[in-house]
């Protein structure tokens, strides 16, 4: 190569291949390091990392090579300057690439047995939560790593945890449950790391999400059971609202009202005594025991004289007062399925599925 070769001549003889640039001279032009496929599928930032860790793998790069500018890897592939920052941000990250102010990006280390960091953040721990913990970690492999925080709740708690992790990690699972507002948030983190869970919310549209169809997974689960329903007299929603999906109330009604059956929503079942031919659908587990504590007080035996329906099942609701009948989704495959999508950075909205499991208590 001539130095009086221009920068653009270069750069359209070797399209794919300028990536190192020296000190003072032109690119060195390596061949079979990075490429960008339209065709693949795969988010271009993804690929301008998969390029530097293929270069390693290779021993085409070795520590202290300096890295092509942001500016000559945008115009050599059309690529917006996000897409390359976002790169070159994750491979910051992980500590394979380290910048130096005014002069550049260097590859710091060659070792790819760092492990891929993930936030994940969600609304509170309990056993149907813990489910899906342990099978996103099971599905996720060796060399990833996940921080586990609960805001509880609690907006400023979820604001402050979201803002405080910002560029420090490769991947973001969010739980936003209830919250309005949480674009404002979310939105400082980079939108291709960012993957919502469990709610399909308006203003977070833009994210790939696994969710929860809360009033089509109680409809559905209740027309399914609806011959076990039709056994009693009215049916009774015990919700107490809060943080608790609303939807799930309109599921409820809709059901009723199509079937043509006596309903009733209340908020607690605290000073109210069962009766024969009334069957409870019951969100939280409090509310639960209170029922199968109350009918046996009164000599009424649960799935024929009082039925009785909870949601998120868990291994204790298979035994307890011979078996509870729930309306769940699978969290277990819901984990899964967050796992494939963080791997394989899939943009999708996938609703998990949900399902009645009958047993005695209906």
């Amino acid at each position: 190569m001539k130095l009086s070769d221009s920068y653009t001549n270069v750069k359209n003889k070797y399209k794919k291949n300028i990536f190192l640039i020296p000190e003072k001279l032109f690119p060195v032009i390596i061949t079979d390091i990075f490429n960008i496929d339209e065709t693949a599928g795969i988010p271009k930032y993804r690929q301008v990392i998969n390029s530097v860790f293929r270069g390693i793998e290779q021993g085409l790069l070795k520590k202290g090579d300096k890295l092509a500018s942001i500016n000559q890897i945008c115009t050599a592939f059309s690529l917006s300057r996000d897409t390359v920052m976002l790169a070159f941000n994750e491979l910051r990250t992980t500590g394979v690439v380290t910048s130096v102010r005014g002069k550049g990006y260097y590859i710091e280390r060659t070792e790819l047995s760092l492990d891929k960091q993930i936030f994940l953040l969600f609304d509170e721990l309990n056993v149907f939560k813990e489910d899906l913990y342990n099978s996103f970690l099971e599905h996720l492999g060796d060399k990833t790593t996940v921080d586990i925080y609960f805001h509880h709740f609690n907006y400023q708690v979820f604001k402050e945890l979201v803002g405080s992790a910002s560029d420090k990690y490769s991947a973001y699972i969010i739980m936003p449950a209830t919250f309005n507002n949480t674009l404002e948030v979310v939105k400082q983190l980079s939108p291709e790391k960012v993957y919502i869970l469990d709610r399909l919310k308006p203003d977070l549209s833009g994210y790939p999400v696994i969710y929860q169809d809360f009033e089509k997974d109680v409809y559905d689960g209740m027309m399914a059971g609806k011959d076990h329903f039709r056994k009693y007299d009215k049916l009774i929603m015990v919700f107490p609202g809060g943080k608790e999906p609303g939807e799930r109330v309109t599921g409820f009604k809709r059901f009723c009202l199509e079937i043509n059956m006596e309903c009733e929503i209340v908020r607690s079942v605290e000073k109210r005594d069962v009766k024969k031919g009334e069957a409870y659908l019951v969100v939280s587990d409090r509310n639960l025991v209170r029922i199968v504590k109350n009918a046996a007080s009164l000599n009424l035996q649960l799935g024929k004289d009082v039925g009785l329906v909870s949601f998120n099942d868990t291994m204790l609701k298979e035994v307890v007062a011979g078996g509870i009948t729930t309306i769940s989704t699978d969290f277990i495959q819901m984990g899964k399925r967050l796992s494939d999508m963080v791997l394989n950075h899939q943009n999708v909205k996938y609703r998990n599925p949900s399902r009645i499991i009958i047993r005695s208590s209906l």
